[in-house]
């Protein structure tokens, strides 16, 4: 197995799985700090690379778990400042009222939605995003160390709950359907 050889064939884990575990990490964070989540991300893979199950195929769900858990760090780091963000666009937002009212509207709606995202438990999120980076239910279930049927209601809820969200706002979207 790649995982419990050398140095060399770490990196062949690297090669083959970094592309995904970037764009994963950049959907949830943007591009700032990704770089920083990713090299984090295979440092912590090669220093527990002892503890992978070499009986799943493949160690991309192991490498998304701790990608995960390496977001839940920067996601603190960035809800506080957000929200510092948030105020100072909401004044911005006020005084460009007149100019800007399809953008407002647009804003607004983001805006609740990551809010309502930010109210959604760290965990069903956590379900919503691997699967939005295309993982099937096993393989977050993997990730996660959580059984299938966790999976499966947790992105049923978070759903539901981003759907009302939307629905609230007038909203009607497909993206959030699917078989949850």
């Amino acid at each position: 197995m790649l995982l419990a050889g050398t140095r060399a064939d770490f990196g062949t884990v690297f090669d083959r799985h970094a592309g995904e575990i970037y764009r994963y990490c950049a959907r949830r964070i943007g591009t700032d700090a990704v770089d920083d989540a990713v090299a984090d991300t295979f440092v912590i893979a090669y220093e527990r690379r002892a503890r992978f199950d070499a009986a799943h195929a493949s160690a991309l769900p192991w490498l998304y778990g701790i990608a995960t858990n390496v977001l839940r760090r920067y996601r603190a780091a960035e809800a506080r400042y957000r929200k510092l963000i948030r105020h100072e666009n909401e004044t911005v937002a006020e005084s460009a009222a007149d100019r800007a009212v399809d953008r407002a509207d647009a804003s607004t709606a983001i805006r609740a939605l990551a809010g309502e995202l930010d109210k959604i438990s760290r965990r069903q999120r956590d379900v919503l995003y691997l699967y939005a980076a295309g993982l099937t239910y096993a393989e977050i279930a993997v990730a996660l160390d959580i059984p299938i049927g966790t999976v499966m209601s947790r992105l049923n809820r978070g759903r539901t709950r981003l759907r009302a969200a939307l629905l609230a706002l007038g909203i009607t979207s497909t993206v959030l359907e699917g078989p949850a």
